[in-house]
């Protein structure tokens, strides 16, 4: 009996040391299982859903994490012998594919990349007008992407997808290379500004790598909208707010026969683009492209850019490209004649375009108190265009609705107006919610004066803190022919500041600055 009771625990002893390297084997098969990975340089694990709870521990980019369960925008993981909660948008799933056939460009500034396929999902960054990611998988009216590293996902009501721009040059079609951020080698950014940050990636978001001063110049890597890249130190790269500067450069030849390496370029925007024989719509079409096609720019007519195509010269409307940097080709502006001389102090027979910033899906900035930047824009643009009209002025606004516009139709209608003023209206943001006041922004020499003007007339006017006039490399300024400001009237980022900027109070005493302005100038001149 007692030989039997032996024999049982043997066996039960044996088993047991079979079962447990099973048991481990299986932990082990566990912890290879591994369905998400790092994104972030660094991503705390917390002992709860939200960025309140205690940090478990420190987890760098590339680290493999295996999920437990979703709590919405949070996700309970596995991180090697922890377990935790880890934020969502600083992780991406290791089976997503990498490498695809697709790509996505975006028709519209500021397009939210969000962490779910959800309007009311977070937001992780945002692409510009031109920019171009990698396409992952498409979900209905959703579509999941890879840009410069961050995964989420956009709206496929505002991109284009096209297949990749090599699989395209299969087909015996030039091979040209696609960039948004090609610049001229001899290209320099000084800043205008003190203690200006310069972050990893071309996002406010990003780490913060350094700091720059005023005057200091840099040479520049790349553009992408409102950011340069450009070469901090003998080592590393960084990203900073292009508008906080200003760009020099060798002049560049407009010439035809100058090669194309010299030549600065355009990015078609939406597929199907017609390249015609002339600089109008009623011309011929010599050739209808894609977007995220990418030609060099030979000069300019009207709101047209002429570009080179294989052997010949094509024209492209300038409001469905994007372009790499300012083009330095430009046309002479017949003015209209004016039926009888101004009266100083009114400001008959002049066109004045009043530009209210963002609109439609582009809110532009959103402030501590929830005030979207276009609502404000629109209803400080439409009091300052009544006042406008008042004084005599043919007032032409580039929107009167919560409509989205694109940059280069809001200057084209200044062109096609031949504007004696193109006014655009924003409210500022930044990271530093202590920062606050207005300013006053010109891009050319000839838009410099009435930026001034603008800028005193503010000054009587309202008690905010004034930054002065200042150039600015927005766009609406670089690509206008005409004279243009764009005035930033106060800091939604800052609280305090947005009581302010959104009263009614205050927009009747700011549009009452600017029109104050704009009428001195115009006496004087």
């Amino acid at each position: 009996m007692r030989t039997k009771l032996l024999n049982i625990i043997i066996i039960f002893v044996l088993v047991l040391m079979i079962a447990i390297p099973s048991m481990n084997n299986i932990q082990r098969a566990l912890a290879d299982t591994s369905d998400l990975k790092v994104t972030g340089m660094i991503l705390h694990l917390r002992e709860g859903p939200g960025l309140s709870y205690p940090i478990i521990t420190t987890l760098n980019e590339g680290d493999p994490l295996t999920s437990i369960s979703r709590e919405g925008d949070w996700i309970k993981v596995k991180a090697g012998d922890y377990e935790g909660w880890v934020a969502s948008w600083l992780t991406a799933s290791i089976n997503d594919k990498q490498t695809i056939d697709k790509t996505l460009i975006s028709q519209v500034d500021r397009l939210n990349i969000r962490t779910e396929p959800d309007v009311s999902s977070a937001v992780l960054g945002q692409l510009s007008i031109g920019n171009q990611a990698k396409l992952i998988e498409k979900n209905g009216e959703w579509a999941k992407i890879d840009w410069n590293g961050l995964v989420g996902w956009v709206s496929t009501d505002y991109v284009t997808i096209n297949d990749l721009p090599e699989k395209k040059a299969k087909a015996d079609e030039p091979k040209i290379e696609v960039s948004t951020k090609n610049v001229n080698k001899d290209t320099t950014f000084t800043v205008l500004v003190d203690g200006l940050n310069v972050r990893q990636k071309s996002d406010l978001n990003a780490k913060k790598i350094g700091t720059v001063s005023k005057g200091q110049a840099f040479k520049v890597l790349a553009q992408e909208h409102n950011w340069v890249q450009i070469q901090y130190n003998d080592k590393k790269a960084g990203w900073i707010y292009s508008f906080y500067g200003t760009f020099s450069n060798i002049e560049k030849s407009t010439s035809k026969s100058s090669s194309a390496s010299e030549l600065e370029s355009v990015t078609i925007i939406y597929n199907g683009t017609n390249l015609r024989t002339d600089a109008t719509t009623a011309a011929d079409v010599v050739k209808r492209v894609d977007a995220g096609e990418t030609y060099p720019i030979v000069g300019a007519k009207d709101n047209f850019y002429e570009i080179q195509v294989d052997d010949k010269t094509a024209f492209v409307a300038n409001w469905v490209v994007t372009t790499t940097s300012s083009s330095k080709a430009t046309t002479t502006t017949i003015k209209k004649e004016k039926s009888e001389p101004r009266k100083k102090g009114t400001l008959n027979g002049l066109t004045i375009v009043v530009d209210a910033g963002h609109g439609g899906n582009d809110h532009g900035t959103t402030g501590q108190r929830g005030t979207d930047e276009k609502e404000i824009t629109l209803k400080t643009a439409s009091l300052l265009a009544s006042k406008l009209s008042a004084a005599g002025a043919n007032v032409v606004m580039t929107r009167e609705s919560d409509e989205y516009v694109a940059l280069r139709k809001r200057v084209s209608i200044a062109h096609q107006y031949e504007a004696d003023a193109f006014i655009s209206i924003h409210y500022d943001a930044t990271d530093d919610s202590s920062i606050n006041g207005f300013t006053s922004y010109y891009m050319n020499s000839n838009q410099q004066g009435l930026a001034e003007a603008i800028n005193q007339g503010l000054t009587n006017k309202i008690d905010l803190k004034n930054r002065g006039t200042q150039q600015g490399n927005y766009l609406v300024l670089r690509e206008n022919r005409q004279k243009a400001v764009l005035i930033e009237l106060g800091y939604l980022s800052n609280g305090s500041e947005e009581r302010v900027i959104t009263t009614a109070k205050y927009r009747e005493q700011a549009t009452l600055g600017i029109y104050q302005g704009i009428l001195n100038y115009f006496n004087e001149n």
